[in-house]
């Protein structure tokens, strides 16, 4: 305000709220901050001395730790998962999630590929073992396994580069350009959007009741990109319309062990208008206490055409997403995802060093909020 605005204000009375902007709890002491449970996580780099030293570094002490070493033909070595506990522990960093070997790489590379091919009994085998490593993570401690329920890959058609950014480098997805490529169906063929969930329903109805004995929440994280209906054969649970799948697969179970990996960057590849189309999903899967776990990724673009950037240069504005996030109550991990890379060696370090520095900054501006 200058010195002209402050004097027109002080003839009229008092400043009003929004003359002055958001109110801080350091402004007024006799506000209260709103209370914000979520914390800044991250999934990469598993649990060795060198990543956890990283992370304590960068002030990141909550982590999805990959996952234990798996035995042949049974599931997760329990001894393995207390180690990585310990491990962590030692910088004080809290093991809270693993990642479940249902992967996004797709059907032809996956290591239990029998579930999303609807393949009996073989799929019932692969089952039992996933049955078994949430035992072992329920034993650890391990809130939250995410996970894919995928056929397809993550797709992308190249990469786009950024002068601006120091010739950074961001994955690109174009479906047109996917099109051309002319990449040929899956080993899985022709798969329907209800044969999907048929699918998705036959594994969750097994690992549930699990899930629920040893306290462990699955979350699932949507295929990525969303795409048109029949692309390459399969109709992604999640497509063509994103906002409805999620819808279909929050209502399969009233279970507070079923929820989502909430990618805010592949999510918004399956709208229009990222930035306000993204605050409704929010609020409808948050009031349902369905997000476990939360990817914070910005892309520019949406449906069928975005570059992956970085959080702070893309169409979303992250601050009103984790306010958005504060105010339904999210109490898990906000972690990077997939970031930018350039020619320098340490360029993914130095990406997810920024990732770091930008969420807690985040999450320390909507602490203050009143």
């Amino acid at each position: 305000m200058n010195r002209q605005d402050f004097i027109r204000v002080m003839t009229v009375g008092a400043v009003s709220p929004a003359a002055l902007g958001p109110k801080s709890a350091q402004a007024d002491p006799l506000r209260k901050p709103k209370k914000v449970l979520m914390k800044v996580g991250c999934q990469s780099g598993g649990t060795s001395k060198e990543n956890l030293e990283f992370k304590a570094r960068h002030g990141v002490y909550n982590l999805d730790g990959g996952a234990p070493k798996t035995i042949p033909g049974k599931g997760w070595d329990l001894a393995d998962s207390l180690a990585k506990k310990e491990a962590c522990e030692k910088y004080g960093i809290s093991l809270d999630a693993y990642h479940f070997p249902l992967e996004s790489s797709g059907i032809d590379r996956a290591q239990y590929p029998n579930i999303m091919l609807g393949k009996s009994p073989e799929r019932d085998r692969e089952i039992a073992i996933l049955q078994q490593m949430i035992e072992v993570a329920g034993k650890t401690g391990i809130k939250v396994l995410n996970y894919n329920t995928t056929i397809l890959p993550v797709l992308r058609t190249g990469r786009t580069l950024d002068p601006k950014r120091g010739n950074a480098e961001y994955s690109t997805w174009n479906y047109d350009a996917a099109l051309k490529q002319n990449n040929p169906k899956t080993i899985a063929g022709d798969v329907s959007i209800d044969q999907m969930f048929e699918r998705i329903t036959y594994l969750l109805d097994r690992l549930l009741p699990v899930a629920k004995e040893y306290k462990v929440k699955l979350a699932n994280h949507i295929a990525d990109p969303p795409t048109p209906a029949g692309y390459r054969g399969i109709t992604r649970w999640n497509s063509p319309n994103v906002f409805e799948g999620i819808q279909r697969f929050a209502k399969l179970y009233d279970s507070e062990y079923h929820g989502f990996n909430f990618c805010i960057g592949s999510i918004a590849e399956g709208l229009n208008d990222p930035k306000t189309e993204i605050m409704p999903i929010i609020k409808w899967v948050g009031e349902r206490n369905q997000i476990f776990n939360v990817h914070l990724r910005n892309i520019k673009g949406g449906w069928n055409n975005f570059q992956e950037v970085y959080p702070d240069n893309g169409d979303m504005n992250f601050l009103h997403v984790i306010r958005a996030l504060r105010d339904v109550g999210y109490s898990g991990m906000v972690m990077p995802d997939h970031v930018p890379t350039h020619a320098d060696p340490a360029s993914s370090l130095q990406a997810f060093a920024f990732c770091y520095g930008y969420i807690k900054g985040l999450i320390q501006t909507v602490a203050d909020d009143v």
